[in-house]
């Protein structure tokens, strides 16, 4: 039985050194991929028709950037996890046309890519149980850039194919050209609803998936009733993998 005590003891001395340990103040870095698209009722205002808001259709782009976790309790339990991020959003279009073809030619395959470049400043409540974390908190998010890109794949019949490239100008909501780089008919700060999952390892390594959801529209509404404000909103989920620093331990 005194062995038994003993080794409980040992055990639970053990374990809090090991939560101690994480308990610290850490500052860090992270990247990781960006699975994006937007949705709401009125998305065709910035897409046009087309436009697919399923899954499987979300934008591949990718973030980075630096990361801090701040200790609410002795025991590293409770933690709040600013953090400041780069992170290529936006959305994608796919269709295909296989009538009224050139001769020789099977089908037309057309991709449209709009690049949304943010700053994004996650503030996210943390719990940490035994490595598992889970988090959850507001995003404010800062559009500095927008770019669009067009890919048209040729395909013929004896199995060759043209791929043409084009970064250009588009046409916003307001039916006003506008160069490859603007984004003025876009909305310029984005607040977010962030909830996520991981897992940290002693040393501070760390993988985690985030969902995150825009509560802002991301049209821009300038002057516009807010009873009539239309609705498209970012998504994305995040993948990253990250490394905390302990600090002063």
């Amino acid at each position: 039985m005194k062995k038994v005590i003993a080794l409980a003891l040992a055990t639970l001395s053990i374990s809090a050194a090991k939560a101690q340990s994480t308990g610290g103040f850490r500052i860090g870095v992270k990247a990781g991929a960006t699975y994006s698209n937007i949705s709401g009722d009125n998305v065709s205002q910035i897409t046009g028709p087309n436009y697919n808001t399923d899954l499987g259709s979300y934008k591949l782009g990718y973030n980075a950037g630096i990361s801090f976790s701040v200790p609410l309790s002795s025991d590293g339990f409770f933690s709040i996890a600013p953090e400041l991020l780069y992170n290529r959003k936006g959305y994608e279009i796919e269709s295909t046309q296989t009538n009224n073809l050139a001769a020789g030619v099977s089908k037309v395959e057309f991709e449209q890519q709009r690049v949304l470049h943010y700053l994004d400043v996650p503030i996210l409540a943390r719990i940490n149980a035994g490595g598992l974390f889970f988090e959850l908190g507001p995003q404010v998010s800062y559009l500095f850039g927008s770019k669009n890109k067009q890919q048209t794949t040729t395909k013929f019949t004896n199995g060759d194919k043209d791929k043409v490239e084009t970064s250009g100008g588009f046409v916003d909501y307001t039916g006003i050209s506008r160069g490859s780089s603007n984004k003025s008919d876009l909305a310029q700060f984005d607040i977010s609803g962030v909830a996520g999952v991981g897992f940290m390892t002693e040393s501070g390594l760390s993988l985690g998936l985030r969902y995150a959801r825009g509560f802002n529209s991301l049209i821009d509404t300038k002057g516009v009733n807010n009873d009539n404000e239309p609705k498209a909103f970012n998504n994305a989920f995040t993948l990253q993998v990250g490394y905390l620093l302990p600090i002063g331990q």
